[in-house]
């Protein structure tokens, strides 16, 4: 499996893969747009690729990341975004990214990776990845949504 970081160039590969967990991203050109802003404030993207896809050249997982710091937390890396393909899924991409990211933080000093994910039954999956890469379950969530102006 061979993980690479994605740069505002390259961004697109993860699009198809990244739309299955965030369908909101619109069309490609929306999605590289948002990327983008997104780069500038820190976000970072990673792709893992294995040649499945006819020479398409897409990834068949990606994680998008950034490296922050909290009071709460101190230095950390936090997952925004982890997706594979359907027709990818069992094939150690997600796993491959996981472990990419644990080097990173690792060669960085930094102690904690934390990421948030849905409890929707369709998540059991990526749930049992998290535990079986020794994530655990360390707080709730909330969000309030607010009324548009």
């Amino acid at each position: 499996m061979d993980v690479r970081e994605l740069t505002a160039d390259d961004c697109h590969l993860a699009y198809l893969a990244m739309r299955e967990l965030r369908p909101q991203v619109g069309e490609l050109e929306s999605f590289i747009a948002r990327v983008t802003r997104q780069f500038a404030q820190g976000y970072r993207l990673i792709g893992a690729f294995d040649g499945s896809d006819g020479g398409q050249e897409h990834a068949i997982s990606v994680a998008g990341f950034r490296i922050d710091e909290k009071l709460a937390w101190g230095r950390h890396v936090y997952i925004d975004d982890l997706s594979t393909l359907p027709e990818g899924r069992g094939r150690g991409g997600a796993t491959a990214l996981l472990r990419w990211i644990d080097a990173l933080a690792a060669a960085e000093d930094i102690t904690e990776v934390h990421l948030d994910s849905g409890v929707q039954p369709e998540r059991q999956a990526a749930h049992a990845l998290y535990f079986r890469e020794g994530h655990r379950i360390s707080s709730y969530h909330f969000q309030k949504a607010l009324p548009s102006s």
